[in-house]
């Protein structure tokens, strides 16, 4: 049980610092009005997700990648915000946009994931 509560610590501590990262990266290099850091974060994470299922890693890898780093490499609670804050400043073209894309591609991606993984 320790073991299993340390892979999930190790993983998300891991998994946050990439999306921090890769988050501010792209702001530098891409600002906008669009949230593409958590669009594109979250949509790579869709992928990576879908492909540790359908490897069917289970266990401690599955703890620590799927549980652990994807958990804290995606971001629900920052993709409502974004939301939210769209419909505050009145974006009502772009978060439409953001939230259908999110949804429409981020399933599919995982489905692509889960292919592939099971290859």
């Amino acid at each position: 049980m320790v073991i299993n509560t340390i892979a999930v610590a190790f993983g998300g501590f891991f998994g946050a610092i990439t999306r921090y990262s890769i988050s501010q990266w792209m702001k530098k290099r891409k600002p906008t009005s669009f949230p593409l850091a958590t669009f594109i974060i979250n949509l790579m994470g869709s992928f990576l997700l879908g492909f540790i299922y359908g490897t069917e890693t289970g266990g401690l890898p599955l703890l620590l990648l799927g549980t652990g780093f994807m958990g804290a490499f995606t971001t629900f609670s920052t993709f409502k915000l974004e939301n939210i804050q769209l419909i505050v400043n009145k974006k009502w073209n772009t978060q439409v946009i953001y939230l259908v894309f999110s949804y429409l591609l981020g399933i599919s991606l995982a489905f692509l994931g889960v292919i592939i993984g099971k290859m």
